[in-house]
């Protein structure tokens, strides 16, 4: 298979496919982390890997070019996540497999809560998707999905924020909600719960993976 990453960022799961497959293509926008990728790459040894920038929302890719496109834990981070799933869609060969995989949106009336302090957090976060909207993207674009899962991913509150290197104030407030919600105030979104003295919740990742029809289907 031709694999292509989406918003690949250091290019982690296009690492992991590289000995799996004929070819991947690592897509970001940011130079500097398609550079890590690269170099993590030739430190593993990995062959058949390319390292491409460009946007999400305009590929630079013919149609019909890879029997696999993904996008990891990217898109909460687009304006508009139905034009990079159209690209998705238009360079996928028909019969490929489209698999999304990123956070699941809190229920309806704590969204607004939770996307405020993902922004806080990191300013690049604009909105989680909930998997009725993620599916819907598929069915939009005549996808059939074959899989939904979710998984519950226990996440450290101070790791969380020190893996984006959060300034302290924002740090310091959102630890105060945390803290607020967990002594039966606001809800934050997030559920968060004590373990060994340590703040943690749980992130919710959910992937679909969705097959393209042939255009005689």
């Amino acid at each position: 298979d031709d694999v292509l990453e989406v918003a690949a960022g250091t290019c982690a799961c296009a690492r992991a496919f590289a000995p799996h497959v004929a070819s991947v293509t690592c897509l970001d926008m940011t130079a500097a982390m398609l550079k890590v990728g690269e170099e993590a790459a030739r430190r593993q040894g990995l062959h058949g890997m390319r390292f491409v920038l460009g946007d999400a929302a305009e590929l630079p890719f013919e149609a019909e070019a890879f029997d696999v496109v993904f996008s990891r834990l990217a898109f909460h981070h687009f304006p508009e996540p139905t034009r990079p799933f159209a690209e998705m869609v238009r360079v996928l060969r028909p019969g490929g497999k489209l698999v999304l995989i990123d956070m699941e949106a809190a229920q309806e009336d704590l969204r607004a809560a939770e996307d405020a302090l993902e922004k806080l957090r990191d300013p690049s976060h604009v909105r989680s998707l909930s998997r009725a909207e993620m599916l819907a993207l598929y069915e939009a674009h005549g996808l059939s999905v074959e899989a939904c899962e979710v998984v519950r991913m226990p996440v450290h509150l101070d790791a969380w924020m020190q893996h984006t290197d959060t300034p302290p104030a924002a740090q310091s407030l959102i630890c105060r909600q945390m803290e607020e919600e967990l002594s039966g105030g606001a809800k934050t979104g997030f559920s968060p719960y004590r373990r060994e003295g340590e703040i943690l919740f749980d992130q919710k990742w959910t992937l679909c993976i969705g097959r393209k029809q042939p255009a005689d289907a």
